[in-house]
Parts: structure tokens; C-alpha cells; sequence
């Protein structure tokens, strides 16, 4: 059982990777993304709120992840998890640390994973056409980018500098296969 997070900018890769160690170590992929999106398609007023925060690119507030996201660990608690997409604001990373400590539970890793915002846009060009996201669109990747600068990678850097001996950067620009691998050899370590 393992608890893990997975960092980087928007069309980084986290949520690939993320699937593929979830089916790997058999433990839950905690993914805020796609939790929303699921949360929209209920069309209650959380959810027609939801769907304009996130058509507009902003971040959701930190009360309805922390919400959320404690709701999903409390029924994950045995099993382990791979937050994805969580935590992106201090306030949330402070609230995270709280209740892992409150729950006798701490991760066990963290892997950032690095890409600069041209090679992003690329990326999302083709992400888009593929899985047809209505939330994959030039303008929203730059407003998610811009997000991230300014409140995900000082999340990220908060963990780096606390959590150094379980802190990973990875390269975004590998192929796919190679980041899983490389990946699979840091949690065989660990």
C-alpha cells in the first residue's frame, strides 16, 4: 500500500502515469480532474458552478477539494492512494498534511513531472482531438499554465524542500513507456 502524488503543469503526463502505477500497485487513482467532470454531469447548482470555474480555466476553491478529496481518502484509507491533481494551493498541501497526520497515514512519494509550455501545447493540440475535452483548448491551457506557475509549483517546491528523500522529478518529454519505467524502479526502491 502506497501513498503517492503526482505533480506537473496541465498535459504533463500526471494522469496517464498516474492510471497506469494505480493498476500496477491495485490502489485507487484519486484524480480532482476527473472527479469534477464526474461531479458535472450530476447538473446540480455545485455542478453548473463547476462546469463555469472550469470552462474558464480557473482552479476550483480549496473548500470543495479539501471536501472532496477528504471524502475519497476517508474511503480509500486501507487501500492506499495516487493523488492526482491534488493538492494545487498551499492551503490545500497544509489541509492534506493535517489529515494524513490526523489519520496516522504519510505519503510514501512524490513525482514531479517537468515539461515546458511549448512542448505542452503540442501535447494538448493532440490531447484534445483525441479524447474530445472541452476543457483542452489553447486559451485554457494558457490560463491553466499560468495557474500552476503561480500556485501548483510552489505547492510542489513545498514538498520538495520537506520531503526531499521522497521527492522525484521526472523528465515529460520521455515517451511514455520510458517515464512508467523509470517510475517503476523508484517505487521498487522505495
Amino acid at each position: 500500500m502506497k501513498n503517492i502524488i503526482f505533480f506537473g503543469p496541465p498535459g504533463a503526463g500526471k494522469g496517464t502515469q498516474a492510471k497506469i502505477i494505480s493498476e500496477h500497485l491495485n490502489i485507487p487513482h484519486l484524480s480532482t480532474g476527473d472527479i469534477l467532470r464526474n461531479k458535472i454531469l450530476e447538473q446540480d447548482d455545485l455542478a453548473l458552478k463547476l462546469k463555469e470555474i472550469m470552462s474558464s480555466g480557473k482552479l476550483v476553491s480549496d473548500e470543495i477539494l479539501n471536501s472532496i478529496v477528504s471524502s475519497r481518502l476517508t474511503h480509500e484509507k486501507n487501500k492506499g492512494f495516487i493523488l492526482d491533481g491534488f493538492p494545487r494551493t498551499l492551503d490545500q498541501a497544509y489541509f492534506l498534511n493535517k489529515y494524513l497526520t490526523e489519520n496516522k497515514m504519510k505519503l510514501d512519494l512524490i513525482f514531479d513531472i517537468k515539461i515546458n509550455f511549448e512542448d505542452l501545447k503540442n501535447r494538448i493540440i493532440k490531447r484534445s482531438f483525441e479524447e474530445k475535452r472541452d476543457d483542452d483548448t489553447l486559451e485554457i491551457l494558457e490560463t491553466r499554465f499560468s495557474e500552476y506557475i503561480e500556485s501548483t509549483q510552489k505547492v510542489s517546491n513545498f514538498y520538495n524542500k520537506n520531503n526531499k528523500e521522497i521527492y522525484y522529478n521526472i523528465d515529460g518529454l520521455l515517451e511514455i513507456t520510458e517515464i512508467t519505467s523509470k517510475l517503476h524502479n523508484i517505487i521498487k526502491k522505495s
